[in-house]
Formats: structure tokens, C-alpha cells, sequence
């Protein structure tokens, strides 16, 4: 399951071993295209990674503070550091690849 991160809080995500945030909005069709990818995959990683969503238009302060200037923007992050990042939609094999790699 992908959780929200609402008001700017992603203490829940800082806290996580492994945390993958999806910037998005909803008025960005390749972020709506990258939404189902991110839904199958917190499934198929659950207890591996946990899905954050964070909606850009709602936390602006989060997106200045991690320097999002695209969308879908992805952050992986571990014990609440970033380790990666990329952007745009991508293929679900594609995806699940860049997340494993920094498991």
C-alpha cells in the first residue's frame, strides 16, 4: 500500500529502514501513468520498502526542501537518508530494478 504523506509530515517515511517517496500530482499524466506501477510494487516489496506519496502541489515546502523541479519525481530513502533519486514514469520492470538496487 502506498501511504500519503500529508502536511508536510514525513516523519512515518524518515523512519522507515527503506522508504520510497513518489513527488506527484494530479494533474501530471505521467505521474497518474507511474501510480499503478507504485501500487503493484509496494505489494510485491511489502515488509521489504515502504510506498510513500507525497502530492507536490500540497507540500511545496517538501518538494523545495528535497529540490523536486520535475514530476514524478522518486526518492529512495534509507534510515531516512537519500540514496537515490529519479524522474519521470518508467516501465514496472524498470522501477522495481532502481529500487532493488539500493535495497
Amino acid at each position: 500500500m502506498v501511504v500519503r504523506v500529508e502536511n508536510d509530515n514525513m516523519d512515518e517515511a524518515l523512519k522507515s529502514k527503506f522508504a520510497v517517496v513518489d513527488f506527484s500530482a494530479t494533474w501530471c499524466g505521467p505521474c497518474q501513468m507511474l501510480a499503478p506501477v507504485m501500487e503493484q510494487l509496494s505489494d510485491e516489496l511489502d515488509g521489504q520498502a515502504d510506498f510513500y506519496n507525497v502530492d507536490a502541489d500540497e507540500n511545496p515546502e517538501l518538494c523545495a526542501k528535497y529540490g523536486v523541479q520535475s514530476i514524478p519525481a522518486i526518492f529512495l530513502l534509507k534510515d531516512g537518508e537519500v540514496v537515490a533519486k529519479t524522474v519521470g514514469a518508467q516501465p514496472k520492470q524498470l522501477m522495481e530494478k532502481f529500487i532493488k538496487s539500493k535495497m
